[in-house]
């Protein structure tokens, strides 16, 4: 199931917290959809140039190619905040209390352990293609305009250090929830049923329009 979950918020340490790091996750998120948009621009002023002019937009694929981590992976955080993220729960739906909060606990370790296990590798990915000493800082370029790649390469382990960030505070939450027998604690996202999700947004969207 994806879609936006329901995150309670509260004058606790941990919501605070929450909140402070959503605002730099829809930052993140934005540059992504701008880059997306950017795009956009960049197809129709190279199709236009091929088709009226004979001259497309030089290096066009290696304008994609710098643009595709800030799609991809910018806003990964905030998709995780939102618990947009698309997940099987059909088992977590049937759990309550304790048992609930255990078994998220459980996968945000594993994911924690993953994602550090991304930064590590990104970030040696990076160090691969940056120099000091080199023109322009950078070991290697792109093929056509001779971009340098490692700004790109850079946006992969920032992207994922933030979503490191995210599940340090989930764990944190979750582990406080689990040994206080929280029902619903703040600063993360709540399960709910489709019904449930698909009422809400229904409820909200009515709201909206009266």
């Amino acid at each position: 199931m994806s879609g936006r979950a329901r995150v309670l918020a509260d004058g606790s340490p941990s919501s605070r917290l929450d909140r402070a790091l959503y605002r730099l996750e829809r930052a993140f998120a934005l540059l992504g959809g701008l880059a997306i948009f950017s795009l956009m621009f960049l197809a129709v002023f190279s199709v236009s140039g091929r088709n009226f002019f004979n001259a497309p937009l030089p290096g066009y694929v290696d304008w994609i190619e710098q643009a595709m981590p800030l799609i991809a992976f910018m806003g990964i955080s905030y998709t995780q905040r939102d618990g947009g993220h698309i997940r099987m729960d059909i088992l977590i739906l049937r759990l309550r209390g304790r048992t609930l909060w255990a078994a998220e606990l459980a996968t945000s370790l594993a994911i924690l352990a993953l994602v550090g296990l991304m930064i590590w590798g990104s970030w040696t990915h990076f160090e691969r293609s940056f120099d000091w000493n080199a023109p322009m800082w950078s070991r290697d370029s792109s093929m056509d305009i001779a971009l340098p790649i490692w700004p790109a390469k850079l946006l992969a382990p920032v992207a994922f250090s933030v979503l490191f960030a995210r599940l340090l505070l989930h764990v944190w939450i979750y582990a406080r929830a689990l040994w206080r027998g929280e029902p619903e604690p703040a600063g993360v996202p709540l399960v709910e049923s489709a019904a449930t999700t698909a009422t809400r947004d229904a409820l909200r969207s009515l709201g909206e329009r009266t």
